[in-house]
């Protein structure tokens, strides 16, 4: 078993001692704000805000002086000694991934912030982080840890799926800058990172710079400028006060906005104009230069504009994809796609393959890097279909009629249109119901399962067989009524399980026996009692 050289004690960069401040210096503002104010922007109040911002200053220079960080054997200590000692200890074998990213002020004084996942469930007060290493001992420092990571678990560097022939194509490459499949060149890359015997990288994409325009399709980007504009009203409610707004002068400005009708409708206008181009902007912040690798028994994903971030996942520890569709996505051919990861913090962040891409490249890429599967979907009874039109349609049928007693009754034209509202909405379920049941289906190839379902947002999951660690078979009363059943299939990875609904009774239960077929022969007629 290899054992990591003890290396000396090291320090962060000394550049933390101007970026930390900076950073300090939002829970400042209010404060400084406040001296200014009470003191009535005097002589005194500048120089007590100017004490405040020394004490910041020097706080950070001590918080750097006593702060260190090494490799010992078989582990990573972080030791900080203040008053008392501190040592943090994160076990080399722990190491389930290293997360590299550059903000903005990082990046102009080359220095990075290192994180690294163990596995604790998401919380950073549980994992280590580096704020404030030069650039390339962050790259040596995750090289080193990763290499040892899975040389104590017993991986040989280089190996995993896919490590041989690295030297892959590249489908979707930006060089073509079209979808896979679509008969373009292949392209390799080669690269030398890594600690040990260098490899090379496979490429499996680099999101061309056109796809930018896809940001929209997201509802996530689409809505920005109106989650903007719900912040900034937020915070002026909330911190107004500290500024001499009180509340009195803010409802003020919205009543005297709701008697101008014209320049209300104008700025609405204006915030459903900016939607696509801030969705663009917003896509790009996130996702420049997007590209996935195979490097060194990792997936590598590497994006953004302003903070750069570099996040790996070990390759020995994917179980699967998951592959999302929003229903504007589905209409325009895109989807996202997640990996499915055993033990991996902030799952929706750290395990994204891709962004919001062309369809074909999503199965393609995840195909490669995860592994595809091999068998269609199998469609549902039509009375999962019934179910689903049912679900869709009634609770707004029951609205209806609610709001037709009320307004027989009292007569109001109030709800004689929320009887036209419902009765609407319930003739949109019909396609809704309809689309639920098309987006049903399970499948299973040998080696991988898949389950999909959902409209709005259609998710399908693909899992390989050997991380079921369990089955849920579970019935309501309507299920039972019409011969239906849920199948969950419980999974130490992404959510922990995944769900195909409203299988058949017997299909259920056969899909089941089908994936893991040992362990239902003791509760099936035949089988031998274990």
């Amino acid at each position: 078993m290899p054992v990591a050289p003890v290396t000396p004690p090291l320090r962060l960069s000394p550049k933390v001692l101007l970026t930390d401040p900076i950073r300090m210096l939002p829970s400042l503002i209010l404060p400084l704000a406040g001296v200014l104010f009470i003191g009535g922007f005097s002589p005194g109040s500048f120089l007590w805000a100017a004490f405040g911002i020394a004490g910041s200053v020097i706080y950070s220079a001590i918080r750097w002086a006593t702060f260190t960080y090494q490799v010992v054997g078989d582990r990573l200590e972080l030791t900080r000694a203040l008053i008392s000692r501190s040592v943090r200890t994160i076990p080399l074998e722990r190491i389930r991934g290293v997360d590299v990213s550059t903000p903005p002020l990082h990046r102009l004084l080359d220095i990075a912030v290192l994180r690294i996942d163990t596995g604790a469930g998401g919380n950073d007060k549980q994992e280590g982080e580096l704020d404030g290493v030069t650039a390339a001992e962050a790259e040596r420092l995750k090289a080193v840890l990763l290499w040892h990571a899975r040389a104590r678990a017993g991986v040989p560097a280089g190996s995993g799926p896919g490590a041989a022939g690295a030297a892959g194509t590249v489908r979707g490459a930006a060089e073509a800058g079209t979808a896979p499949g679509a008969g373009e060149p292949a392209v390799t890359h080669y690269g030398t990172r890594g600690a040990g015997t260098p490899a090379p990288d496979r490429v499996f994409i680099s999101v061309p710079r056109r796809w930018l325009v896809y940001g929209p399709l997201s509802g996530a980007y689409l809505l920005t400028p109106f989650a903007l504009v719900a912040g900034a009203v937020g915070a002026a409610f909330q911190w107004g006060g500290e500024l001499g707004l009180g509340e009195r002068i803010l409802w003020s400005a919205g009543e005297w906005l709701w008697d101008h009708p014209l320049l209300l409708a104008a700025a609405f206008a204006l915030l459903l104009l900016a939607m696509p181009v801030i969705g663009v902007v917003m896509y790009a912040v996130f996702n420049w230069d997007f590209t996935l690798r195979s490097r060194e028994g990792y997936l590598v994903a590497e994006r953004g504009l302003l903070t750069r971030r570099s996040v790996s996942l070990e390759r020995r520890r994917v179980r699967g994809f998951e592959l999302v569709e929003g229903l504007v996505e589905r209409r325009a051919g895109m989807a996202r796609t997640w990996a499915i990861v055993t033990g991996l913090g902030d799952s929706q962040t750290r395990g994204q393959l891709l962004p919001v891409v062309p369809l074909p490249a999503a199965l393609e890429v995840a195909g490669e890097a995860v592994g595809r599967i091999a068998a269609d979907l199998r469609r549902h009874p039509a009375a999962a279909r019934r179910r689903r039109l049912f679900r869709a349609i009634s609770p707004w049928l029951v609205a209806a009629a609610g709001g037709l007693v009320a307004a027989v009754t009292e007569g109001s034209g109030f709800w004689w249109a929320l009887v036209a509202a419902a009765l609407l909405l319930a003739a949109l379920g019909v396609p809704l119901g309809l689309d639920r049941y098309r987006s049903l289906g399970h499948a299973y190839d040998g080696s991988r399962l898949s389950v999909r379902s959902g409209s709005l947002r259609r998710s399908q999951a693909v899992v390989e067989r050997r991380a079921v660690v369990g089955w849920t078979l579970s019935q309501t009363w309507f299920q039972r009524r019409a011969g239906l059943l849920t199948v969950t299939a419980g999974v130490g990875a992404g959510t922990g399980g995944y769900a195909a609904v409203d299988v058949g009774a017997a299909a259920g239960v056969d899909f089941v026996a089908e994936v893991t077929p040992d362990w239902l022969a003791p509760f099936v007629d035949g089988g031998t009692p274990a």
